[in-house]
């Protein structure tokens, strides 16, 4: 049995994962805040455990209820309140990169012992085309009108902290989903996929075997070349 915890995983992309790992036979423990907004993770089958990325005494609380773990999806993450330069405050740029990229480092920090336990252990970040500087500067791209530079940058270094983890830990399988343009609430279900075809790249990176990738960078249709 493959167990898994998946951060953010109450609605949208975290939720839909996990409905899809549970079907592909996986023991999920899905990650809120607040579990009273657990109830269709249980309906789910899953395992329902208070964390909250911020806080580092919720993060190892929830790590230690944990028997076991052989997969870490860090999918929790936030768009923030700045979408341009005239908005942007230091404040606004620390407070989404505690949750999206300091989040994602105290997660997998606290889970590594767990992690290091299994034999197949692997990490999955979910961060998004908008962090890819490629795709911003690109016209036609669907990031392309993105102004907002909080999310922006800390997607960018989700992508990079994931290639540095897969450098340290080369018995995992470490690598970095980006969804694409998506229907959920970050864009007032304005996006053209699915929530099915925006979990395909991190349900499929959750799904590698020891021989499977590294250190990539995935979206549905597969690798994004660096």
């Amino acid at each position: 049995m493959t167990t898994t915890l998946i951060t953010g995983a109450n609605k949208s992309l975290g939720l839909e994962t996990t409905r899809r790992l549970i079907d592909a036979g996986h023991t999920v423990y899905a990650g809120m805040r607040d579990l009273d907004t657990g109830d269709a993770v249980r309906a789910l089958g899953a395992r329902a455990v208070e964390l909250d990325v911020t806080d580092q005494a919720s993060v190892e609380a929830a790590v230690a209820s944990l028997p076991e773990l052989d997969v870490l999806v860090n999918n929790a993450g936030v768009l923030g309140t700045s979408f341009g330069v005239d908005d942007l405050t230091p404040e606004s740029l620390q407070g989404v990169f505690d949750v999206n990229v300091v989040g994602v480092v105290r997660v997998t920090q606290a889970a590594l012992p767990l992690l290091r336990r299994s034999p197949r252990p692997v990490i999955v970040n979910v961060a998004s085309g908008v962090g890819w500087p490629r795709w911003l500067g690109t016209e036609g791209h669907d990031e392309f009108p993105v102004t907002a530079v909080p999310y922006a940058a800390s997607k960018a270094a989700v992508i990079a902290l994931t290639v540095q983890y897969a450098k340290n830990l080369p018995s995992f399988r470490v690598n970095v989903s980006d969804p694409g343009y998506t229907a959920t609430d970050f864009n007032g279900h304005g996006g053209h996929q699915t929530v099915t075809e925006g979990t395909d790249a991190t349900v499929a990176l959750a799904l590698v075997g020891p021989d499977g990738p590294t250190g990539e960078f995935h979206d549905r249709r597969g690798r994004i070349e660096y």
